[in-house]
This record gives structure tokens, sequence and C-alpha cells, in this order.
């Protein structure tokens, strides 16, 4: 038998925050930020279909309704690079001039 991942929630979609107010919210924000911003920080277009919390809410309701912490991923986006950004802290990949996407790298540090 498999053990659960440590974010698994065995509670329902619904008991978590995803009920009728969170698919209204959903798709009302989608309109306002229809691109993935993973995807164009890449020089891609192409269209979000997740909501993401930015900063994982953990059952904060506080977090998990603040807007601030909202970001439009498309759904490969969503459960590739935002899993691996959220396991190692680090986001991968680079953009259109071969500098990395991850705001972090060295790379990206202001010089002198």
């Amino acid at each position: 038998m498999t053990q659960p991942r440590a974010t698994d929630d065995r509670r329902g979609a619904t008991e978590r925050g995803y009920g009728a107010r969170w698919q209204k919210y959903r798709v009302w924000f989608l309109r306002q930020h229809p691109l993935c911003r993973y995807c164009e920080q890449i020089g891609r277009l192409t269209a979000a279909s997740v909501v993401d919390h930015i900063v994982p809410h953990r059952g904060d309701m506080e977090l998990f309704w603040n807007m601030e912490n909202h970001q439009p991923l498309c759904k490969p986006c969503h459960d590739s690079a935002k899993r691996r950004e959220e396991a190692t802290g680090k986001r991968p990949g680079c953009d259109v001039s071969g500098h990395p996407t991850d705001p972090n790298h060295h790379w990206n540090k202001p010089h002198g």
C-alpha cells in the first residue's frame, strides 16, 4: 500500500474551499487573466485554466481568498513546473532570451 503524500487532503474539494463560490470566482479571475503566467515568462501564449495559489494556503482561508496570492496557469504548468517549484524551491526553465525564470537564480540578482 502506498503512503499518501504529505500534501494529500482527504477532505472533499468543497470542504477545502473549492465550492460554488470558488468556481464563480475562478471563471471571473480567468476572464481577467486569460494567459498562463509561466508560459508568458518563456515567450509562449497559452490559455490559463487554473487559478493557482502562489503560496500554498494549507487551509488558511484568508490566504485562500487573497487575490494577491492568485495567478493564472495552464494545467500542464500547474501540474508540473509549479509542483517542482514547490518541491525544490526553484522555478524550472528559462525565458526566450535564455535567462532563468527563477527570480532567485543568481543570474537574476542585481550585480554590484
